[in-house]
């Protein structure tokens, strides 16, 4: 069976790229392309997310699949995959916005809504007292999200670009339902704020 690729990234695909990576620990180069083009797409929209540029956003999810391959022998056979993808997706992301000076760590009392450890990242995108002067409201609503905490732009872009359902959102994160609720109410309650005119009647 070949891997969903694009937009066909559905219910099948937590369990089917768990399996090509098991063939890929046991030694599929072949599995390993097809794991390559299921889950490129997706890890391309999410380090979008994170670092703003096309060209670095291609490059990191490259590096995590190169990490990805070199640790094969060390892949927990059965593990769900996504899960795994993205925590090395993530922390490429995180490490290419620390070498760019972009990136700070917040103390957890300031994102009590979950357990877990936040980023700040300062964008290169006009500020949120510059939104105003813009009257593309998908530029707002894309400069908006860009001003928001690592954790809050990767939800938010798995939630509503990349429309995963909530269940689906956990499985890819490895975090539980409930914290999606719980991460998705505080993202779009900072990006109500940001937005501020553009979301009243």
């Amino acid at each position: 069976m070949k891997a969903p690729q694009g937009e066909a990234y559905g219910a099948e695909m937590p369990n089917l790229t768990t399996r090509l990576m098991n063939q890929v620990k046991d030694g599929d180069a072949s599995a390993f392309d097809e794991l390559v083009a299921a889950v490129t797409p997706r890890g391309h929209s999410v380090a979008l997310s994170l670092v703003g540029s096309r060209d670095d956003a291609t490059d990191l999810v490259q590096e995590a699949l190169t990490k990805i391959y070199a640790a094969r022998s060390s892949y927990r056979s059965g593990e769900p995959f996504l899960p795994w993808f993205h925590r090395i997706l993530r922390n490429a992301c995180i490490s290419f916005l620390r070498k760019k000076g972009r990136v700070k760590a917040r103390s957890l009392s300031v994102t009590a809504d979950d357990d877990g450890a936040d980023w700040e990242i300062e964008s290169s995108d006009p500020k949120p007292d510059e939104l105003a002067a813009s009257s593309d409201t998908a530029a707002r609503v894309r400069a908006a999200i860009d001003t928001l905490p690592l954790k809050h732009r990767e939800i938010l872009c798995l939630r509503h670009f990349e429309e995963l359902s909530y269940d689906e959102i956990s499985e890819h994160l490895g975090i539980p339902e409930g914290t999606v609720m719980s991460r998705l109410y505080h993202a779009r309650s900072r990006l109500a704020e940001r937005l501020g005119d553009l979301l009243e009647p």
